[in-house]
């Protein structure tokens, strides 16, 4: 079965556990520190915005099981194309709460800037939302650039504010009957949103692919390059350090691209995974220096 469901935990828990996660991470790399400081404040906004919205409503999508598999089968993901409504009201208070904690967290007037437009409407939020939702870094990048704003930072903030709320809908979406429409799966982006993964965890021998953006989990049936399906001598597996094997690189000469992989007890339960990335930017570092990239977002032909 492609889709692995990820247990819900309390909040406590999540919390005691990137506790846990950070104070290992700062001791290994002091330099990082900083960075861990940022984002405890990130993921606690983060957690707030996921109480407020699973406390509501999510909208009722109409999206029967049938629809679905229909759109997977042609290798188009759930959501994509789909005129979802976002909660505005939920999601504009929380995205400049995001972007204080941002300002206060090295990017300063860059953030400040974001602020600034969202909350003067310069920058509209039904827009900026529907853009992140749909995964459209073209119509976010280039409304950044021509109000001088920071382009890749404001898709960080419109992503973050969103996210959550995509992974409500994730789950709600694929419980119950659409939950089999997973099952014959094999893309290496997210089956509901489109979004490549961050990394890779790997539990109990299994390669579970964690989305970047709704913390979807999902297996692949074949052992390739996610990105291009590549499986022969391009695609190599490798720990850029000997001595942490548990930690690797998979990389495609083929299409220049790269996958960080790790080994861990038990999947990262959402909004924890950044903390995995964060734990592997050295390995992003390697990758890069070798000139592998991670590759743009890919786009649909939908159907409806």
């Amino acid at each position: 079965m492609a889709h692995v469901p990820v247990l819900p935990r309390s909040r406590a828990d999540l919390l005691e556990t990137a506790e846990r996660r950070w104070a290992a991470v700062s001791a290994a790399r002091p330099d990082l520190d900083p960075a861990v400081q940022l984002q405890r404040r990130l993921i606690s906004l983060v957690l707030d915005l996921s109480a407020t919205i699973d406390g509501g409503r999510l909208p009722r999508l109409s999206l029967p099981a049938k629809y679905i598999t229909a759109k997977l089968t042609r290798g188009v993901p759930a959501l994509a194309g789909e005129p979802v409504p976002v909660p505005v009201a939920a999601l504009t208070p929380a995205v400049l709460r995001l972007c204080d904690a941002l300002a206060e967290g090295g990017a300063g007037d860059s953030a400040r800037h974001i602020q600034d437009a969202i909350a003067t409407g310069a920058v509209a939020p039904v827009s900026l939302f529907t853009a992140s939702l749909a995964r459209d870094q073209t119509a976010i990048r280039t409304g950044a650039s021509h109000r001088g704003l920071a382009p890749d930072l404001v898709w960080l903030v419109a992503e973050l504010a969103v996210g959550p709320f995509v992974h409500a809908l994730q789950q709600s979406l694929f419980a119950g009957q659409a939950a089999d429409a997973l099952s014959d799966w094999d893309k290496g982006y997210c089956p509901t949103c489109g979004s490549w993964p961050a990394l890779a965890e790997v539990v109990g021998g299994h390669r579970v692919l964690r989305c970047s953006f709704c913390s979807m989990a999902w297996e692949l049936k074949t052992y390739a390059c996610i990105y291009c399906e590549e499986s022969g001598e391009p695609f190599v597996t490798a720990a850029p350090d000997e001595d942490r094997k548990d930690r690797r690189l998979e990389v495609c000469s083929g299409c220049g691209s790269y996958l960080k992989t790790v080994d861990l007890p038990e999947l990262s339960p959402f909004p924890l995974l950044a903390i995995g990335d964060l734990e592997t930017m050295d390995l992003d570092v390697a990758a890069m220096e070798h000139h592998y990239q991670r590759p743009a977002l890919k786009e649909f032909a939908v159907r409806r």
